[in-house]
């Protein structure tokens, strides 16, 4: 396994300075959050701010490891974070989530990254906080998208890792293990232990259940009952007990710091975060 961190939490930075500075300070990968820096949206499509070879040279230059994260929070709607996505009602709206992943498909191909990982989302809610539509149509309309998706990924040779999040409509592990039944084979696993953990979800069984699909890792600390990305050791989760399920898989992917709130102090958040891993996680 190996450690790295997410681009989300040094928003201020240019990718160029982010890569140089995972490197200098020991990291070895990073998670690259798609987001306005590197993507104009125009006209219900993306294009590149930044050639997407010209990372890849800068990956290679500083020997990071890669994945692709797709949390950008209002990249697609100025108004509304992280919407549309797959369960919109309106084709036009799916279609826009849809050209987004497929940049970060193409992203991820160009930088050999391990995947791309991605989310459900939100549904449509009244004010009181029902769904608006019948809840088997979403798990349906949400199969459907990740087939397209994992066809048009699969043809690439990327792999799609999904991500199971707190307030979204696919927010545990049983959830994710029920997408499952509406979605054909090749669909992988983001786990972010800070989620398992405030959910009162057990981290290493998750792990030894999901092995076969897990490749991607976020990290960070928290609380029960609170989806709150806290710095390590700041929170209550049993990182050894953790590292220890991943040694009995043989995990082999990275495990990358989600501390996405930490951009005004980045730098110093990063550096920080390390020490904490060289002192509490690295194996020796």
């Amino acid at each position: 396994m190996f450690w790295g961190f997410n681009t989300n939490g040094l928003a201020h930075h240019s990718l160029s300075d982010v890569v140089s500075l995972l490197s200098g300070i020991g990291y070895e990968g990073i998670a690259i959050t798609l987001d306005h820096d590197l993507l104009e949206r125009r006209d219900g499509d993306f294009f590149w701010r930044l050639d997407p070879w010209r990372i890849a040279s800068l990956l290679q230059a500083h020997s990071l490891k890669s994945v692709i994260e797709t949390g950008a929070r209002y990249l697609l709607n100025p108004w509304k974070k992280h919407f549309p996505n797959l369960l919109d009602p309106l084709p036009e709206n799916r279609r826009l989530r849809r050209n987004y992943y497929f940049r970060a498909v193409e992203l991820a191909r160009i930088l050999r990254s391990d995947c791309v990982s991605i989310w459900s989302g939100g549904a449509l809610m009244d004010e009181e906080g029902h769904l608006l539509e019948e809840e088997n149509s979403l798990w349906k309309r949400l199969g459907e998208e990740l087939a397209i998706l994992l066809d048009f990924a699969s043809e690439r040779g990327v792999r799609i890792a999904f991500e199971p999040e707190p307030g979204m409509f696919v927010n545990t592990m049983e959830k994710f293990e029920r997408l499952l039944d509406f979605t054909p084979p090749g669909l992988y696993l983001t786990l972010d232990v800070g989620h398992l953990f405030c959910q009162n979800e057990t981290i290493p069984y998750w792990i030894e259940r999901q092995k076969e699909r897990l490749i991607n890792i976020h990290f960070e600390d928290a609380v029960r009952g609170i989806h709150e990305h806290l710095f390590p050791g700041e929170g209550g989760i049993d990182y050894g007990e953790f590292l220890t399920a991943l040694d009995s898989i043989s995990y082999s992917g990275g495990i990358f710091l989600e501390l996405s709130r930490s951009s005004a102090a980045g730098t110093e958040t990063a550096i920080r975060a390390f020490e904490f891993l060289k002192e509490n996680c690295f194996r020796r």
